[in-house]
């Protein structure tokens, strides 16, 4: 139904760092972490952080800083039944991506968690990433999603996030004390370890 891949699209693939690989990963402040569990159940989790928060150890080894998040750890909890790890690193404005597939490992400490702080804030954990394959993947979705078209921008479409958490009926926080917990201070706890929910103290 599909038909043959193009040459290109084969022979693209590599399994060592190339120095335009390094130079995207030192420019790149977002990338895509997909695991899965034994069990084949997925989970696609988001990190970003400030460009080249992806440390380069080697030509075949790459390391992924955790921060403050929810403390679900869906990808750590499926990295230690699972190793195989598939990275999607994006560079805001462009079309291209740059893949990365591998086996991943968690690590507590190691001598370059020094270079991993931002902000005054060092790691507890971080994902080492043995690379099996890497190769830039082409501009098609972007151009056809018009991502990067301001354009295309409707951010107003949809409610506020506190107004969408607050109509989903496990909440049981006000709309008033999510607004505050979502609002102006939220993006300066960044890199310190988040409130923990149940946010209200009735």
């Amino acid at each position: 139904m599909i038909g043959a891949p193009v040459p290109r699209a084969i022979t693209k693939e590599r399994v060592v760092l190339h120095d335009r690989d390094k130079e995207w990963l030192s420019l790149s402040p977002f990338c895509l972490i997909a695991t899965a569990g034994a069990d084949g159940t997925c989970d696609v989790s988001p990190k970003g952080d400030p460009p080249g928060f992806t440390l380069v150890l080697d030509d075949t080894t790459i390391v992924i800083p955790d921060r403050p998040g929810n403390r679900r750890v869906d990808s750590f909890l499926n990295i230690l039944e699972n190793p195989h790890i598939g990275l999607i690193y994006l560079i805001p404005g462009r079309t291209e991506t740059l893949r990365v597939n591998g086996r991943a490992r968690l690590v507590r400490d190691a001598p370059f968690f020094d270079q991993l702080t931002v902000k005054n804030h060092r790691p507890r954990l971080a994902v080492i990433v043995d690379i099996e394959q890497i190769f830039f993947h082409c501009a098609k979705a972007f151009l056809r999603s018009g991502l990067w078209n301001p354009e295309t921008w409707d951010p107003d479409a949809l409610p506020s996030h506190a107004e969408i958490v607050s109509s989903m009926p496990e909440t049981t926080e006000s709309l008033a004390e999510l607004q505050r917990y979502y609002g102006p201070e939220y993006a300066n706890k960044l890199y310190v370890q988040p409130e923990r929910l149940p946010l209200s103290t009735d």
